[in-house]
């Protein structure tokens, strides 16, 4: 048996799972928490690696690795490969008058043209522009600038800070992907390469990819380098390896090859095995929206991210902030599980009686309104009940999902069915009312780890297999379309947005 390892270093955990190459299965999977906050050191995602491999049995029979990930978080490391501060996740919305600042210095539609972008909070240029702004003694000693999945793919590989690990801060072997590169702000999926002109502009100094054959094992050559280290970009098919045992890792060996890594959103496509005319929804800590295309995507308005996917193609995404947590509000304030909350929402009518919530409990990202609250309109004697606010939930996170589809529609889409993934995709209520919200078929695969197992099918194809992993399917839903509901909705934000 061929065994390969999938890693999902998400926002809340880390996920390994060890599969199968030959089907699929999982053997073996083992996950740890990470701490939560929108700043981390990343210490705390090691040592979560750690644990969960452990809980995995370790890696000593496994030939391939790679590594999934949230993307967007800002990790700068100094010449000794040690953080210079936590790193700023992606949900972190400090920046957000960073974000402002680049787009007036730029303009929304060039930086959409360079990038695919339109800089929004979430995204690593502008943290780097708040780190200029507003921590500007820690500025020029960044040596290195890296996303949460480079940076434990890097100490996987034997990398890291002076003193704690086997190979030392080796900041030319920095790698990323072309999926994760694309959420960066700095980094062209048109192109394929990095917009240097961009970082510089977002921190103030010079940037440069990694040069591995320039590197020296050990220690960084004392100093900050005049320009800042860039992981170099790996293509789909390129792979690197383990150059050293990491002692502290159970099984971690010389040799076995490690994958490129993806995105969050990336690696499910890729553990989804989604195809033309899929649309992936996933509900989560956010909200996403996206298909596979097959030409790069520029959305000058900036509701649509034209991210590349870990193969080759492209990845066009609409992203919101406030997804299952507002269930999780909800159900709470309710005093229910979210058995008890889906029990009350499908016992609502469609519309919730005119009730609309606005679920912007965290500010938002699509659309751009960082500093947003919640809003709850419809209020009267007869919808002022426990079913037509859990339905009102519901139907709003969903309606701000369906915007989404809408924004990536516009671009040339084509969707034939939904893919609903995520924790909320396990209710019962969330799935039928998603048909009638967005109007297409439903499909939800089965409970399990798509970013960890998108990865581990990665790391698959390293090993020359040619992977066709089946998707078992948990549900499939069709109901009419209900448009009033989502015209409510677009009433309600009309009010709030004038």
């Amino acid at each position: 048996m061929t065994l390969v390892a999938g890693v999902d270093t998400s926002t809340q955990s880390c996920k390994v799972l060890i599969v199968d190459v030959a089907t699929g299965a999982t053997v073996r999977e083992g996950r740890a928490p990470h701490p939560d906050g929108t700043a981390v050191d990343p210490a705390a995602w090691w040592s979560a690696f750690v644990a969960a491999v452990e809980q995995a049995g370790g890696l000593a029979d496994v030939d391939a690795i790679a590594v999934g990930g949230q993307q967007h978080g800002l990790v700068a490391l100094d010449a000794e490969g040690r953080v210079v501060r936590d790193a700023l996740l992606w949900n972190d919305t400090r920046s957000a008058g960073a974000a402002a600042d680049l787009v007036a210095e730029v303009g929304a539609a060039e930086y959409a043209a360079r990038t695919g972008l339109v800089p929004v909070a979430s995204f690593t240029a502008t943290k780097l522009r708040w780190m200029r702004d507003h921590e500007p003694d820690l500025v020029p000693r960044i040596a290195a600038v890296a996303l949460p999945h480079d940076w434990l793919t890097w100490r996987l590989r034997g990398y890291g800070p002076a003193g704690e690990s086997p190979l030392g801060p080796v900041l030319e072997q920095l790698v990323t992907d072309r999926s994760d590169a694309s959420g960066t702000g700095y980094w062209s999926p048109s192109t394929g390469a990095y917009d240097l002109e961009l970082f510089a502009l977002a921190l103030g100094r010079p940037a440069r990819e990694a040069d591995p054959s320039g590197a020296s094992g050990g220690v960084h050559n004392s100093g900050v380098p005049a320009a800042v280290v860039l992981p170099r970009v790996l293509g789909p098919s390129v792979s690197t390896t383990v150059d050293a045992e990491t002692p502290e890792l159970r099984g971690s060996r010389a040799g076995v090859l490690v994958g490129a890594g993806a995105g969050d959103n990336a690696a499910a496509a890729l553990g989804l095995g989604s195809g033309p005319g899929d649309v992936v929804i996933s509900i989560g800590t956010s909200g996403t929206v996206f298909a596979v295309s097959p030409e790069p995507v520029v959305d000058e308005s900036g509701a649509v991210a034209g991210f590349a996917d870990a193969a080759g193609a492209y990845l066009p995404l609409v992203a919101t902030l406030n997804a299952a947590r507002v269930l999780d509000a909800v159900a709470a304030l309710l005093g229910v599980d979210h058995d008890g909350l889906a029990d009350l929402a499908l016992a609502a009518e469609p519309g919730a009686g005119g009730l609309v919530l606005l679920p912007y409990f965290e500010g938002e990202r699509t659309p751009n309104l960082p500093d947003a609250t919640a809003t709850l309109a419809g209020l009267t004697l007869a919808s002022t009940t426990r079913e037509s606010l859990a339905r009102a939930a519901i139907e709003g996170m969903l309606c701000g999902l369906a915007d989404g589809l809408d924004a990536i529609v516009r671009h040339g889409l084509r969707p034939r069915r939904l893919l609903l993934v995520g924790g909320a995709a396990r209710s019962r209520a969330v799935p039928t009312i998603a048909a009638a919200v967005l109007g297409l078929p439903v499909v939800v695969p089965e409970p399990g780890e798509y970013v960890a197992r998108g990865a581990a099918r990665q790391a698959a194809g390293r090993l020359g297999a040619g992977v066709e992993w089946p998707l078992a399917l948990h549900a499939a839903v069709e109901h009419p379309a209900q448009p009033h509901v989502r015209a409510a909705y677009a009433a309600a934000f009309a009010r709030i947005s004038h």
